[in-house]
Order: structure tokens, then sequence, then C-alpha cells
């Protein structure tokens, strides 16, 4: 009980957080859904952190590694710090710049803008919105999966079938209405605050921990005793999980996958809420090291959890149905009440500061991309009725995103790699809006058609649809090597046999003063 008890006052704390964050809203839509471009570097470096690190990568890899081994952490996280911090440089900038001159609050307006059709926007919001939703499904069943396994026990007469613990449906249920009382509250401004509290708590309760689970586990008189002490373990029962050597091919593929960063519709919300090009200095070079610090002990705790031992006897003498619940089972094993309620609250924290972000961007979009562009602009729609359109959307698509929740859950891992594949192969498609000059709306429609279209036919062929069969090889590769190949194709053959974009389109975004060139020269470098 003591475990939940912690868990029900950091929610409230959560909750106290996005009331104190409007009463400083200035009662503008642009406040409530940009903060008014007021986010300096610490913010926005802790709100993109947190937004990224999902439960895909804590309670997903904790999961995957304790089936696969210690190679998880190369196929994902060895690319992903470097990948991030890419796409923060040579997108979230220039974008950021596009957006301070032009007055962009989402990607659908800068794409409408860049290639010069309203109607484009009608393809792609669909699009965006249902890539979102698998990546809403990651938090969703993670934070249900962490307050089901740090409970498990906890009522000796009820929830039965849940192990005696809070039933994931119910955890998540609480989670999902947590983040929208303080989303609705605060909005951004409310968001980023949330984020940035909760990316240190996670990061800090994160080490926690590691060096816990690794002292129960290890039985060392010393920390790096007991890190010898637990992986020792593994390599006299489990070996195979300390070894892990993929097909070229393959390993090549997953390096694919942080490439998807660079379409998150909630990252490209964050970069514009940045005060100037210069915020984006320190989450260019400071994000990689963030991600080494949870992806490294993550990904140990998965592998050494297949062969941990407390009080003589296994933690896992079968692997459980479900491995999402790996590390909130282990916890409960090796800490204590007070500190296994507190290191749960640091998972949970991970997994609300993605949710967050992704639940108000969704909203942004519906709102702006969808019923203001219908009626002509914001001047025929008071701040009020924006706000208000916002959070009706964003309740509608949580409650669809829960109901899929309850559904057969996928494995949090494999439902990233599903997700993460479509958003890759949009890539294209903004590094040629922002570079290429002679990318067409042609070309544009051809590169997400055939994106969706491979994308459903491979995932349904090779994977299985939803839940995901964890096959993942096509051709040798994950699906998203093809996905990106195939959109990338469609998008330059189309292009190039169709007429070029206006001048005026041309000089709007390529010319001295208008973005391409001013743009760069601010564009982040090394700490002054």
């Amino acid at each position: 009980m003591t475990q939940l008890a912690i868990i029900i006052g950091y929610l409230l704390l959560l909750l106290g957080l996005g009331a104190a964050a409007s009463k400083f809203s200035r009662g503008t839509s642009r406040d409530y859904l940009l903060a008014s471009h007021s986010i300096g570097p610490v913010l926005l470096l802790m709100s993109l952190f947190g937004t990224t690190m999902t439960a895909f990568a804590l309670v997903g890899s904790t999961g995957k590694s304790f089936q696969l081994g210690v190679g998880v952490y190369g196929l994902m996280a060895s690319s992903s710090g470097i990948v991030h911090s890419l796409c923060f440089f040579l997108i979230g900038v220039k974008l950021w710049k596009l957006g301070q001159r032009h007055g962009y609050t989402t990607q659908v307006q800068f794409f409408r803008d860049r290639l010069g059709s309203h109607r484009f926007g009608y393809l792609l919001f669909p699009v965006l919105v249902g890539l979102v939703i698998p990546y809403l499904l990651i938090g969703v069943l993670g934070a249900g999966a962490v307050v089901n396994g740090v409970t498990r026990g906890t009522f000796a007469e009820a929830f039965a079938n849940s192990g005696h613990g809070v039933p994931p449906w119910l955890g998540s249920l609480v989670i999902c209405l947590v983040v929208l009382v303080y989303v609705f509250a605060g909005g951004m401004r409310g968001t980023a605050w949330a984020n940035t509290f909760q990316t240190a708590v996670f990061m800090v309760l994160g080490v926690v921990t590691f060096v816990v689970i690794a002292r129960e586990i290890g039985g060392g008189e010393s920390f790096l005793e007991s890190l010898r002490g637990a992986t020792s373990r593994v390599l006299e029962a489990h070996p195979e999980k300390l070894v892990m050597k993929p097909p070229k091919l393959f390993f090549f593929s997953f390096l694919l996958i942080p490439l998807s960063a660079g379409m998150f519709p909630h990252l490209f919300q964050h970069w514009l809420t940045a005060r100037s090009a210069s915020t984006f200095k320190l989450p260019v070079i400071v994000h990689p090291l963030f991600i080494l610090i949870v992806w490294v002990p993550c990904v140990m705790v998965g592998v050494w959890a297949t062969s941990a031992m407390v009080g003589g006897q296994l933690v896992f003498d079968e692997p459980p149905k479900n491995v999402n619940t790996v590390l909130p089972i282990l916890l409960g094993k090796v800490a204590g009440p007070v500190l296994s309620g507190l290191l749960s609250a640091g998972i949970l924290a991970a997994v609300m500061s993605s949710l967050d972000s992704q639940f108000l961007c969704l909203g942004t979009m519906f709102t702006n991309d969808i019923v203001l562009c219908r009626r002509g602009g914001a001047a025929e729609t008071d701040d009020r009725r924006v706000v208000r359109m916002a959070r009706l959307f964003i309740v509608a698509i949580v409650g669809v995103t829960y109901l899929l929740s309850l559904g057969e859950p996928a494995g949090i891992f494999d439902l990233g790699l599903w997700c993460f594949a479509g958003f890759t192969g949009l890539v294209p498609l903004v590094l040629a809006a922002l570079y290429w000059r002679r990318l067409t709306l042609p070309g544009a429609v051809a590169s997400v058609l055939a994106m969706v279209v491979t994308w459903l036919t491979l995932f349904l062929w090779d994977m299985g649809g939803y839940p995901p069969d964890p096959k993942y090889k096509f051709l040798g590769m994950l699906p998203v090597a093809t996905v990106l190949a195939v959109s990338t194709i469609a998008l330059v053959a189309v292009s190039l046999v169709t007429r070029p974009p206006s001048d005026d389109i041309l000089a709007k975004f390529f010319t001295q003063g208008s973005g391409e060139d001013e743009t760069m020269s601010d564009a982040p470098g090394l700490p002054d």
C-alpha cells in the first residue's frame, strides 16, 4: 500500500504544477499552444528529452533486453543520441526560424505553405494522427504495466486476475486523466514545466534504480563488485544475453529508426516554443549524454533480470507473459516499499512527460489544421473557442487510445518499431521541403501515399498487424528501410517529372532573408 500512496502523492503534485502554470497564462490560444515562444535552453532540453524518452526507452528496452540481451542498446540507443541531435540541428532550428517568420504553429501549416496547397493538409493530418496513436499506446500501456507491477500483492482479496495489484486498465485510466488535467490547465507552459520536473525526476531516480538493483542482485560490497556479480550470474545462466551479433543489414535498418524524430509532431511544437535559435545549442550537445545515462541502465537491468535472485530464489522462474512488467516486478522484489514507490514514480514520470506533449500537439493540429483552416482563419474564432476545441479533440483521441489499450497489449518495444517506421518514412518529405528547391506538390503527395501503402502492407503481411508479431525482417532488414526507400524514390521521381514550384514559393523559403541562409547562420554550434 505504501507504493500506491507514493504514486498517488506524486500524481497530486503534478496536478498542483499544472494549476500553478495556469496562473501564468496570458489567456491567448498562442500562449496555451506555444507558451508565447518563451521557453529557454534548459526547459527546451528537458522538454525535448522528456518527450523522446517514453515508455519505449524505459519499460520497453528493459523488457526487450530481457528477451534479446545487451545488443538492444546497440540496435537503438547507440544511434539515437547522434541522430536526434542531428534532427534538432538540421530540422528543428530551420523550422523554428521559419515558424517565427511566418507564424507557424504546426507541421501541417508549414507544409501547406511550402507546397502552396491547403488540400495537402487534409492528407497529412490523418496520417500524422494515425501514427501518433500507436505512440500514445506505448505510454498508456507502459503506465498500466508499471502501476500493476509495483502494486502486486497490495490487495489481499481484490484484483486476483492482476496479481492482487492495480489492474493495468485502471492504472492507465488514472494516468491518462491526470495528464489531461494538467494539460488542460497549463497548456504548453504547464507541459514544459511538468516535462522538466519529470525529466529530472526519472533521471535521478533512474540512476538510483540502477544502483539499488545492481547491489541487490550482484551482492557485492562495492558498486563495482555488484556490477561484476550481477553480470557474472548472467554469464553463467544465460551467456547468450551478453552476446548479440545481428546481420549487418538488420543492424543498419535499426539505425534508421531514430530518424523518426524529424517528423514527430510533438517535437515540432516544442521546437517552436524556443526563445531563440541559440536556445537549441544545449539540447544538441547534451541530448546524446542524457540518452546514454537512461538507456544503459535500462538495458543492463533487463539483462540482469534473466538470472536475478532474491532470497535464494529466481525473480522470474519463467518469462512473464507481458515483458512490459519486467522492470516494475523487479523493483517490487528488490526494493523496499518506500523506495520502490519512489522509483515507480520516476518511471511514470518518463511515461507522462511524453504523453502530455502528444496530447497537446494533437489538439493544436486539429484546431489549426482542420477547424480554423476550414473557417478561414483564427480571426473568425475567438481564443476561448480555439482552446476549447483543442481540449475536446484531445479528449476524443485519449478515449480512442485508451479503448485500444484494453485489447490484447503488444510489447511496447515492438509497438514502438511499428510506429516509428511510419514517421521515418515521412522524413524525406521534411528534408526536401527545407533543402530541395525542386520539391513539388505531386511529389509530396506521392511520397506520403507511398509511405502509407508500403507501411500498411509490410506490417499487415510481415508483422501481422496489431499487435505486431515480431518477425521484423523484410529483405533481411526491418521494414523501416523499405518504407524509407519507397517514399524517397516516389518523392524524387514524381517531383522531377512535374512542374517546378512557383517563384513566389521559392523566394519565400530559399532566398536570402527568407529562411535558408539566415537560418543556417543562426544554427547552433559549440557554446560561446
